[in-house]
């Protein structure tokens, strides 16, 4: 015992070191715990004490995330890295949870059986905890913990407002398919941590353990390893539980699912594929032929899928998995040093997604359908709302004048870059899919305006104009639209920002 004695203090000092890299995340922390207490307490009194709590710690956190000091600062005993990188991730997962935590306030004030919504936001907290640690860390455990927080808030999140056996179907597929591929993921750790006897993906001695381990094996954990990460990207062949569960859940949680997750489950996919194709040996070619060949595949099924739905959240759904495939590409903008292409493209997902998703919560509420057919001839009682909400299925497909054209852009100049250095015939292959894909969901996101503008209204529908307690949704749906209109004029202005060092 006394041997260790003399290793006591450095420890000590240590964590305490660590702690102070650890501020954001310690905002979050209490107001997890502040957020629990008023919802158990003064939530009574006043309703949106959980709420308040719950907003006051994602601006805490943010304003903590924005000055902190990054150094590529390695803390608690290498677990962690804190760098911009992980920075300017989480400045984009708390944006978006502040805009779900409104949407879900919102929801809320109409939604029936009324429920206790300070439950809801203790959860988006602990899952927004969770999403911070997935882009920080660099060890296998930490990963493991970080994925299965965000995934076991997800779940309680998509099943807390379920009402009917379609939610709760929803619900249970979400929970056995996750499941499911978490012990996949924790399979192919295990082997990993067998062949090489460490828990860091980007340590010498992992990666000597994998030259030293057979070929077959060590192929097979890696596969085991992206289960569990292509379960929160959602992308194929682990997106089966995507259009159920985008379509049972309520449209907030349906905009959380499709947004702030695939930020940190990308970042975390950014950084093992940059530890482990900057290896000379197999593996490093076995990841890149992996990612080459998913985001191919998953940007076809996704877009070709989606040519048939009838409903606005399946459509989504498939959108989301063909947008995805985009991540993918530009996930080796970020391997090939260019990492403002990755995250100008994460902030404009974020941004279509919540105009969408808000545009959406504002239909359902006012005619009662996620139906496209059910939209006949709404454009004509909601012209200004149908007008931004094609603008921003536009901006998903990459057309000029919006930002998710520039995105689509930089990603497709990254690539080709990419593919005159090395001159792999893969990468044309990438280039020719993504230009292909993106022209087929012209057509279905164009069904959005044709529904809207060109059919003829369906009987018995609502009153004309926009419900008074979907004003705010309605507000903020309409800023994210003209925000895209303006980083697809000025681009720079977020570029700029991306490239601060």
């Amino acid at each position: 015992m006394y041997e260790f004695a003399p290793q006591i203090t450095p420890i000590i000092d240590h964590i305490i070191d660590s702690v102070r890299s650890f501020r954001p995340e310690l905002a979050i922390s209490i107001a997890f715990i502040g957020t629990i207490f008023c919802s158990l307490f003064i939530d009574k009194y006043w309703k949106q004490s959980s709420f308040s709590s719950f907003l006051i710690g994602i601006v805490a956190a943010g304003y903590l995330t924005y000055t902190q000091n990054v150094e590529n600062l390695p803390v608690f005993f290498d677990m962690l890295r804190v760098d911009s990188f992980s920075q300017y991730a989480r400045i984009i997962i708390l944006f978006g949870v502040a805009i779900i935590g409104l949407y879900i306030q919102q929801y809320g004030s109409y939604q029936l059986p009324k429920k206790r919504l300070g439950d809801i936001y203790a959860i988006l907290l602990a899952t927004t905890l969770g999403l911070h640690l997935l882009t920080l860390t660099t060890h296998w455990i930490m990963a493991f913990i970080a994925v299965e927080m965000v995934s076991i808030g997800s779940y309680v999140l998509v099943a807390y407002f379920a009402q009917n056996k379609k939610e709760s179907e929803a619900a249970m597929k979400y929970v056995l398919f996750g499941s499911t591929c978490a012990a996949f993921m924790l399979y192919g750790l295990s082997l990993l941590y067998g062949f090489t006897g460490s828990l860091d993906f980007t340590s010498i001695a992992q990666m000597k353990g994998m030259i030293a381990a057979p070929t077959i094996l060590s192929t097979l954990a890696l596969l085991f390893v992206f289960v569990g990460i292509g379960f929160k990207l959602g992308f194929v062949p682990f997106h089966v539980w995507t259009p159920d569960v985008y379509e049972g859940a309520p449209t907030p949680i349906t905009a959380f699912l499709a947004t702030v997750p695939k930020v940190g489950a990308i970042v975390l996919f950014s950084r093992l594929i940059l530890a482990w194709t900057a290896s000379p040996f197999y593996f490093g070619e076995v990841t890149l032929h992996f990612l080459c060949f998913v985001a191919i595949v998953t940007m076809l099924i996704g877009n070709l899928v989606a040519l048939r739905q009838q409903n606005i959240k399946r459509l989504m759904a498939y959108s989301s998995v063909g947008h995805t495939g985009f991540l993918l590409l530009a996930v080796l903008s970020y391997v090939h040093h260019e990492p403002e292409v990755l995250f100008f493209y994460l902030s404009t997902y974020i941004l279509m997604n919540l105009a969408v998703f808000g545009f959406i919560m504002i239909l359902e509420k006012q005619t009662g359908s996620a139906n496209l057919p059910d939209y006949s001839g709404q454009g004509k009682r909601f012209p200004i709302l149908f007008t931004a909400l094609t603008f921003a299925g536009i901006s998903l497909v990459g057309l000029p004048p919006t930002s998710g054209f520039v995105a689509k852009l930089l990603v497709f100049t990254s690539i080709f870059d990419l593919y005159q250095t090395v001159d792999q015939s893969l990468y044309l292959y990438l280039l020719i899919v993504g230009v292909l894909t993106s022209v087929i969901s012209l057509f279905y996101y164009l069904k959005i305006p044709m529904y809207g503008f060109l059919r003829q209204t369906t009987p018995s529908k609502p009153a004309d104009g926009v419900a008074t307690n979907s004003h705010i949704v309605y507000g903020f749906a309409l800023f994210f639209t003209l925000l895209l209109l303006l980083f697809g004029l000025f681009p720079d202005l977020l570029l700029d920002f991306f490239r601060q060092p």
